[in-house]
């Protein structure tokens, strides 16, 4: 099984999972007393709508060009992980409301039985964000990175809830709200990562540069091609889940012009077979200055 195919593959389980969690919080946190549980549900149901946002995204990235995208769907993953970026942002400010309203208005303490049931959450949700982040670390995805921390976001809650809630049963009277205060301290964690992703995924959008140790190392495998002089203008970009290129290779410039294409196929041909997923290549070739 190809690792897109394990991408794919884990955006469907992760709505699976999602549904059955988010029926699960809202169920368990209106018995045991429990907003912040309730509210932690509903940020699970956008985290459904996330992963089939993810889903699509990866599924239409690796449509082939047509006459309509001579580029490729490539940046359809990009804007799927804007969404997602924007969902983590708006889970964050549902939860904050939720919970400050929770703590102005007076209520019961939560059940015990709600501990047990946020416990399995915390699990199912942090094994779901390593997988999610190891396979969209290998494809390169952002929209899968970005969804993985939603599954982190949705950890992250639920462990806040976990320690309010024991603290509100421990103290007893006059701590019911430990755990709608333990929420509110998540939401600021949560906030930090959806803004952190949303950056990533805009500068994806406006072709920002690769990172420099990418475009080093493009540079040297061009370089490294027989008879090419030296390297000039080197621009790399992410598109989708592959790296699209241009490059200028300077050539001694008496050589014949069949030559110096062959020179520039060698070079396309040699990036296109390196291991950075390099997709597209457009090769410049310019002469030597005597």
């Amino acid at each position: 099984m190809s690792t897109l195919e394990q991408g794919l593959r884990l955006s469907k389980l992760a709505l699976v999972v999602n549904g059955l969690l988010a029926a699960l919080k809202i169920g368990v946190g209106i018995l045991g007393h429990s907003w912040v549980l309730v509210a932690d549900g509903i940020e699970s149901t956008a985290d459904i709508f996330s992963s089939l946002v993810v889903w699509s995204g990866l599924r239409l990235a690796v449509v082939p060009p047509d006459e309509n995208h001579p580029y490729g769907h490539g940046k359809a993953e990009t804007v799927a992980s804007v969404v997602v970026s924007l969902l983590l942002l708006g889970a964050a400010v549902l939860i904050a409301v939720q919970s400050i309203h929770e703590i102005m208005t007076p209520h019961q303490a939560p059940a015990w039985f709600t501990l047990p049931v946020l416990f399995i959450v915390i699990a199912i949700k942090e094994a779901l964000f390593r997988m999610a982040s190891r396979v969209g670390s290998s494809i390169q995805s952002t929209a899968l990175q970005g969804d993985a921390w939603h599954h982190r976001s949705d950890a992250l809650t639920s462990a806040a809830a976990f320690v309010g809630i024991s603290i509100a049963l421990i103290g007893g009277r006059g701590y019911e709200s430990a755990d709608d205060w333990a929420a509110l301290i998540a939401c600021g964690v949560i906030a930090w990562n959806g803004l952190r992703l949303l950056r990533v995924s805009l500068d994806e959008l406006m072709d920002a540069s690769v990172s420099p140790q990418i475009v080093a190392e493009v540079r040297r495998l061009a370089s490294d091609v027989p008879e090419v002089v030296a390297i000039d203008k080197c621009r790399v970009r992410k598109v989708g889940l592959h790296l699209s290129l241009d490059i200028h290779v300077v050539v001694d410039g008496e050589l014949s012009v069949r030559r110096g294409h062959d020179i520039a196929h060698e070079v396309k041909d040699r990036l296109l077979s390196s291991p950075h997923r390099i997709n597209d290549v457009t090769v410049h070739v310019e002469p030597a200055a005597h």
